[in-house]
């Protein structure tokens, strides 16, 4: 297969690229185990950035189409290869799919020092800015769910985002951060003051607590991120496959 984009497409450059990309997997060659061309040699055939055809292999790696190793090169996956976001969406598409509207009830962005625990878990120095956004959402029925993030000060972040579109919709999009990988710890706490407030339960109810770190297609921290769950709004399922 020649490696060519539609010019007489008139969709933006880089669905055309993503376009050639899926018909390239499909190739026998490629499908059988071969290596791809390198980017480098990809954008230069197609008179692209380099950039644009590393967000569109960026896109496959990320549904499992592809298998990329740094240093060897990039190859069809044999298999479809589940990540821990198969079934992780942004709360608002969760939301939408269930037929249930999401109401924002308060939400701030701020530039802020990161603090020990946000430096920790970046692996930043304390005080370096970092952008932090902070969410009470839920349904019309009332507060479901405070969410705090803290975005890696790498995406040049600068608060003036536009917070109310889906987050990883915006990091995709604006910044080419596509979330692959979220590492997180679920626990039971019981609300303290200023959260029970906010969510509107008593002092020392039970509340979901999840901790999670999300890193990009090529393993680099884009999120740190800590939401606080209503204990009786939320169950946290999830599957598990015997090896």
């Amino acid at each position: 297969m020649e490696i060519k984009i539609d010019d007489d497409s008139k969709a933006p450059l880089h669905n055309k690229v993503e376009k050639m990309m899926r018909e390239l997997i499909e190739q026998p060659a490629y499908s059988n185990g071969e290596f791809l061309p390198k980017e480098v040699d990809i954008a230069e055939k197609l008179g692209v950035a380099r950039n644009t055809v590393r967000h569109a292999i960026s896109k496959l790696v990320n549904e499992g189409l592809l298998v990329r190793k740094k240093g060897v090169g990039t190859k069809v996956a044999a298999k479809r290869i589940p990540t821990r976001l198969d079934s992780w969406w942004s709360f608002t598409k969760e939301m939408k799919s269930r037929g249930v509207n999401v109401v924002n009830f308060e939400m701030s962005v701020q530039v802020l020092p990161a603090n020990d625990e946000v430096a920790a878990a970046m692996h930043i120095k304390k005080g370096t800015k970092v952008v932090q956004n902070a969410r009470l959402r839920g349904t019309e029925s009332g507060p479901s769910l405070l969410s705090i993030s803290w975005f890696h000060p790498r995406l040049k972040m600068t608060g003036q985002e536009d917070f109310t579109r889906p987050l990883y919709q915006l990091l995709e999009e604006d910044f080419g951060a596509i979330a692959a990988i979220s590492r997180e710890e679920i626990s039971a706490i019981s609300a303290e003051e200023s959260l029970a407030e906010k969510l509107g339960v008593e002092v020392g109810a039970p509340i979901l607590f999840r901790q999670r770190i999300v890193s990009d297609t090529d393993g680099r921290l884009i999120e740190f991120n800590k939401v606080y769950y209503k204990g009786d709004g939320f169950s946290y399922s999830i599957d598990i496959a015997r090896s």
